[in-house]
């Protein structure tokens, strides 16, 4: 819907996939283009409109016939430069949103970093709103846009917004994706000193020439993506210390039921609640989970060829959930490159000569 809009806005709107692209790379091309879009002067009635059909390009911003009798206040000053945008954005309260639905439908998937500057911004990134980031002053929130979320913003508020290309977040921070919905505050020296940056940016952008200009936002992105890096390369430190006593857990779990014929990847992920591609890469190094389970019942199996040398060979195969005898001999003598037989054998012959040595 353009019609009643300003030209101003009609044309904005109308560009949205030119808005945010770098004009080239020649020589004379400035460092940054500057957009400026408010809706100041439209008609109320369209103001909200408006807004929504500016940000539509990658979000969804619900609307009520209540919204749209009271007017709605928004600008946002961009600067596209040619590898990131920065935003100094303000608007009145609303509610947006990033939806699986929206991103299987476009090709945007950089890394957008909020700064809330004034006002509060509550952002849920799960469904049902159970993985909330509430921003209050200051705070830097990180999105993925490859990932859905829903922000409210209850209050006018005032934020900052740098979107940082993919391949420069993730070169940048370690296991990138996982900071989604992310918040950092203000209470480290670095985190500090990005704060004291953007103020600064704030104030000074009008007085300062292109180059100071395009410097200053460079290096409050570089800032941004230091402090979620440190962040990350010490949560990715917990992260593991986590994984490993889980995999210890996995790994006691079937050690533990070696002799359960219901011992399956299937129930092992069922008993931990684990993700199958999280299991699967818990044992990637051992073929997968299900070669890790047969590999430690063959184990076993030679520990009791040689432990209960009467046992009959048979019955240690069915005992640890074998199908046959023979597929049992098949995948023993691939594993120690002779039969059980031959392995029992063997293992009580030395057995027998070392406690002629002994004595």
């Amino acid at each position: 819907m353009l019609n009643g809009y300003s030209e101003i806005v009609k044309a904005a709107i109308s560009n949205q996939h030119g808005r945010y692209l770098y004009p080239g790379p020649a020589p004379s091309e400035p460092p940054f283009v500057h957009r400026h879009f408010s809706v100041a002067k439209e008609k109320t009635e369209l103001q909200r409109l408006a807004w929504r059909d500016y940000v539509g390009r990658s979000m969804d911003a619900p609307l009520s016939r209540a919204h749209l009798a009271t007017g709605f206040q928004a600008q946002v000053d961009s600067y596209v430069l040619k590898d990131m945008v920065y935003m100094d954005c303000r608007t009145d309260p609303v509610s947006q949103i990033r939806t699986t639905a929206r991103i299987s439908t476009d090709s945007i998937r950089d890394y957008v970093f909020h700064v809330a500057v004034e006002g509060i911004i509550e952002t849920a990134t799960t469904p049902g709103g159970s993985g909330k980031a509430t921003q209050f002053i200051p705070g830097i929130l990180a999105l993925d846009m490859g990932q859905p979320f829903h922000m409210e913003r209850p209050t006018c508020a005032h934020l900052l917004a740098f979107f940082l290309p993919r391949a420069m977040v993730e070169a940048a921070i370690p296991d990138a994706e996982a900071i989604h919905g992310r918040v950092i505050s203000y209470s480290a020296p670095l985190t500090r000193l990005i704060f004291d940056h953007l103020l600064a940016l704030c104030r000074s952008l009008p007085t300062l020439d292109e180059r100071e200009v395009e410097q200053t936002i460079r290096n409050c992105a570089h800032l941004i993506l230091a402090a979620f890096g440190k962040q990350q390369r010490l949560s990715g430190q917990a992260r593991a210390a986590a994984k490993s006593v889980l995999l210890a857990q996995v790994r006691s779990h079937v050690q533990a039921n070696l002799h359960m014929k219901e011992l399956t990847p299937d129930s092992v992920q069922q008993a931990f609640r684990l993700p199958r591609p999280t299991l699967y890469r818990m044992f990637e190094a051992e073929g997968g989970l299900g070669t890790y389970i047969r590999n430690l019942r063959l184990r076993e199996a030679a520990n009791e060829l040689v432990q209960f040398p009467h046992l009959p060979v048979a019955a240690i195969a069915y005992g640890l959930c074998f199908n046959s005898a023979s597929d049992f001999t098949r995948a023993f003598r691939r594993a120690y490159g002779s039969s059980p037989q031959d392995f029992r054998a063997m293992s009580l012959d030395m057995r027998y000569l070392e406690s002629i040595h002994r004595s």
